[in-house]
């Protein structure tokens, strides 16, 4: 295999939901239609329920993913986790319209009731928002679950929103979202999500979407899908929180140190050093050039995505390019779920 980072092509992903050509333009691709919302970068999981519909592909057209079951070594500096299996799933994500509220797993649901080891706990670094941009994270008292149940059940969605913790945002903020928070993206933001490598989602609100119950409860019965929603409140959402300008020099983690064991997601200025290992990026700013230990340098500027291999060894950046750098978190890979759906 080569050595050196390599320049995703383009991997946008139809949604139901609006969105598109903030993505686009933000990224400098033709225009897209507006039912476009997400961009999968240096993926190896597919959507839920659509196999076909994710894994990105490298500038030969080999799926990244055969590529990384191939060689492990090369690709990860290690082969003991999962075939394939890279510990991080990347994404852009344009918000024309407020996404519904909904829940991911976190991994202990994941392994009793899914079978993967992975949840979804996932983060936002916001590029763009709108003057009024906002997020909601987790609940602002207890709801107990025959009240969210019955929520759900209504589908009153005002009474949803004003249990939550609604946030404004601003480019450079980074925001953690656990496994088993409620959660919603407002319309207006354009943002990199980090995530663990799952699409797993449960949705609590479907106005706005005709998916069927196995697709809003990801294939269980309801009430096991809504006891993954964590019941207790967030006190403090400052917890949850960083923001870093956009000219932080050397390389600055953009979320809190609770999102270590899951992903690391760190803004990287000119000539600093990046341990190896497996990495995307995603070139928020300028122009340069992407200099590895081991291999061949790649020209980037802003708008480009790559992957970087641990084969690369060592590796900074040269010029005035800014990048925003996604790995596996420290608790990678994680246990296989055994035969009764706990981990091994």
């Amino acid at each position: 295999m080569s050595t050196h980072p390599q320049l995703l092509p383009p991997n946008v992903i139809p949604h139901w939901y609006a969105g598109g050509p903030v993505l686009a333009d933000w990224r400098g691709l033709p225009p897209v239609g507006d039912r476009s919302p997400e961009e999968w970068i240096g993926a190896t999981v597919a959507r839920f329920g659509e196999p076909t519909l994710g894994p990105s592909t490298l500038a030969d057209g080999t799926l990244l993913r055969d590529a990384v079951e191939r060689d492990p070594l090369p690709w990860l500096g290690r082969d003991d986790g999962a075939p394939g299996d890279t510990g991080v799933l990347v994404k852009l994500l344009d918000a024309g319209q407020r996404l519904p509220v909904h829940v991911h797993p976190t991994r202990d649901f994941a392994c009793r009731h899914l079978g993967c080891p992975y949840g979804k706990t996932e983060a936002w670094y916001i590029l763009r928002a709108d003057g009024d941009a906002a997020v909601w994270v987790g609940w602002r008292e207890t709801v107990e679950p025959q009240r969210l149940s019955d929520m759900v059940a209504a589908q009153d969605v005002d009474g949803l929103l004003a249990l939550m913790h609604r946030i404004p945002v601003r480019p450079g903020d980074g925001v953690l979202v656990p496994g088993g928070t409620p959660h919603a993206i407002g319309r207006g933001v354009l943002l990199v999500e980090a995530q663990e490598p799952t699409d797993q989602s449960i949705l609590l609100e479907r106005v706005n979407t005709t998916a069927s119950d196995d697709e809003v409860f990801l294939g269980l019965d309801r009430d096991v899908a809504l006891s993954a929603v964590d019941a207790e409140p967030i006190d403090d959402t400052g917890d949850l929180m960083r923001h870093v300008e956009a000219d932080a020099i050397g390389m600055t983690p953009v979320l809190p140190v609770e999102a270590t064991p899951f992903f690391h997601m760190d803004l990287l200025g000119p000539r600093t050093d990046v341990d190896a290992g497996f990495a995307v990026a995603v070139v928020l700013s300028g122009t340069g050039s992407v200099v590895p230990s081991g291999g061949e340098a790649v020209a980037v500027t802003a708008g480009n995505t790559l992957v970087v291999p641990a084969s690369s060894g060592v590796w900074h950046t040269e010029g005035d390019a800014r990048l925003l750098v996604c790995r596996p978190g420290d608790s990678w890979p994680p246990p296989l779920p055994d035969s009764r759906g706990g981990p091994a």
